[in-house]
């Protein structure tokens, strides 16, 4: 399993509509793109910082499949949300993959 990470740091003042956009708009986006197979939000609750993190998992049977959808579809994404949220966040993104124990 390929785990497709994006953790972003968000400012407190846009929280409430971040989180609701993410929900209702940019996720089933992500999804609707057929790469990957569920996903998970998470938000990390030991952080002393200005703003909220957050990060965002989406899971993929395959290395080919994420690569497919950074090449295709994760910059115009990017692009949408960076867009939207200008100065208001910080975001960066991993790839991993599932260690079998």
């Amino acid at each position: 399993m390929i785990l497709y990470n994006i953790t972003y740091n968000i400012d407190k003042e846009i929280e409430t509509d971040w989180t609701g956009w993410m929900k209702i708009v940019h996720i089933p986006k992500i999804m609707a793109s057929g790469f990957f197979s569920s996903v998970r939000m998470y938000k990390l609750l030991n952080i002393e910082d200005a703003g909220s993190t957050y990060s965002i998992q989406f899971m993929s049977d395959s290395l080919e499949k994420v690569q497919e959808f950074l090449e295709q579809s994760a910059q115009l994404l990017a692009q949408e949300h960076n867009h939207r949220y200008k100065d208001k966040h910080i975001a960066f993104r991993t790839v991993l993959q599932e260690v079998e124990l």
